[in-house]
Order: C-alpha cells, then structure tokens, then sequence
C-alpha cells in the first residue's frame, strides 16, 4: 500500500470511529428523551414544581442542552426563562422580584438559561451593578433558594466549564458561520477578553452559594456531546419521578362524508411546491 492510499485508510478508518460516536450519541439521547417524557408525564400528574438554573461561560453549551431537553416536550409544562436585559421598571424593582414571577406552578417545570446568578457573573464584572450589591447577593441568595426549596419546588443549579482554547474556537466558529452568527453578542465579546475576571467572580459565586441543600453541580463541556448526555442524565437521577402509565384512548371511528356536502370551490392560494 503507498502512502496516498495509507492517507486515504486513515481517514477513512476516523470517519468510521466518528460515525460510530454519533450513532451511539443518538441512541443514548433517544433514550433520554423518551425519560423526560416519563418526567412530564409525572409531573403533570403529581403536580410537581421544578427549577433548574444553567449557567457558566459563555459559548460552553447551555443553549445545546435546553434544546435537548425540551425538543421533545410540551412547552407549556416545561418553560425556558431566558431573560433580556432588565427594563427602565424592572431595575427600580428589589432585585429578585422580577425572577421571581417565572417560578414553577404546579405541574411546571422551568428552565432558567441564566438566572439570578446575573448579579454575580456580568452586572459584577461589567459594571452594570457596585461590587458591594454583588457581594450581598452572595449572601442572600442561599436563603432565597432555601425557601423556594422548603415551598416543596425541586432546585437544580448546573455551571458549564469550557477551557479558553474551546471558547475561543467556539467564538471563532460564530464569526465565520452565518447561522451561528446571532449566537454572538457584545457581552460574548467581553466575556472573552475578561477571562479572568469572570474566573474570579463565577469562583466566589460557587464558593458562597453551593449549599448542601442546593450544590452547584459542575459539567465540563469542552466535548458538547458528552456534556449533554452527563447533564441530562443526572437532571433525570435527581428528580424522583415515576412512570405514569399512559391510557391509550380509543380512536373511535370518523363521521362518513354527509350527503349534502358540497366542496368549496372558493380559490385558494398554496404555497410553491419546491421541495
């Protein structure tokens, strides 16, 4: 065998290693989803309230995961709580009051694609709040969570690590890609130059409010697909849910065509068929 066709082997033999990891990346999220099915199920029926917090860098996979989550699901039983930017009234507001209005219901369960943990990672290190407002929210947001806990609503709080070389593949990937493009934003941008501002602040928000009652759980994400499948599988560990069963109901039969029916023969107007 020569050297072109040694090359071509090799590469053949890669892309084979890596179908084999999609497929077996397919199979185990196809089974994961079908148990956040069973959650909903549960959760409908138990009337169960659930938070669950993602935060972390920027570009580590938050969004990758709340996809997967809840592709598959009612969006009325599970909400996603992504937040802009606080309002001229939202921010004469007490701080946690407009996170508040997004908590769980009964038969709820909410995801938070960032959350009250805003005040300790960017309004901390961009300025948008004094050092001494981000250190009283350390304080208090331990207490806070220990009520949402004692009103009977399940906590999750998961941050995403990623190494700076990925993040910045990741940005880089963004620029050059048109449909990433939107995922870009100013604040990405500092993130990425504040680097080690960040680390410092997201290390004091993990010291002072990962608490036996609600421990901030750690999901390292430089490989994206691993990430998903580890958080998702420990989200479904940590919720004590059950499998409901289902009652298929009956079909029943279509009304047959009535006699007098007479189509409509109003012109309509259809979309091209291009596909």
């Amino acid at each position: 065998m020569n050297k072109k066709q040694d090359v071509k082997a090799d590469t053949a033999q890669k892309d084979a290693k890596e179908n084999g990891k999609i497929r077996d990346y397919d199979k185990q999220m196809e089974k994961l989803q079908v148990e956040i099915a069973h959650l909903q199920a549960w959760v409908k029926k138990s009337g169960a309230r659930i938070v669950v917090i993602f935060e972390g860098r920027d570009a580590a996979g938050k969004g990758g995961i709340i996809k997967r989550i809840t592709e598959r699901v009612s969006p009325r039983v599970f909400r996603v709580a992504a937040l802009p930017a606080p309002s001229d009234r939202e921010k004469t507001q007490m701080y946690m009051q407009r996170y508040i209005a997004h908590l769980p219901a009964g038969g709820e369960i909410v995801i938070f694609d960032r959350s009250w943990y805003n005040r300790a990672g960017v309004d901390r290190v961009m300025g948008f709040c004094s050092d001494k407002k981000a250190r009283r929210f350390l304080e208090l947001a331990p207490r806070f969570e220990a009520a949402i806990i004692e009103s009977g609503t399940i906590l999750l709080k998961y941050f995403l690590t990623v190494s700076e070389d990925e993040q910045e593949r990741r940005f880089r990937r963004r620029i050059d890609d048109p449909l990433r493009q939107w995922k870009l934003s100013p604040m990405d941008l500092e993130s990425y130059r504040k680097w080690w501002d960040y680390t410092r602040a997201y290390d004091e928000m993990l010291r002072m409010t990962s608490t036996d009652f609600a421990p901030w759980w750690i999901v390292p994400s430089d490989d994206k697909k691993r990430a998903r499948i580890n958080c998702i599988s420990h989200i479904l560990k940590s919720i004590p849910y059950e499998k409901v069963k289902f009652d298929a109901p009956e079909l029943g039969k279509r009304q047959k065509r009535p006699d007098d029916y007479e189509e409509d023969r109003t012109p309509r107007t259809y979309v091209p068929d291009v596909a």
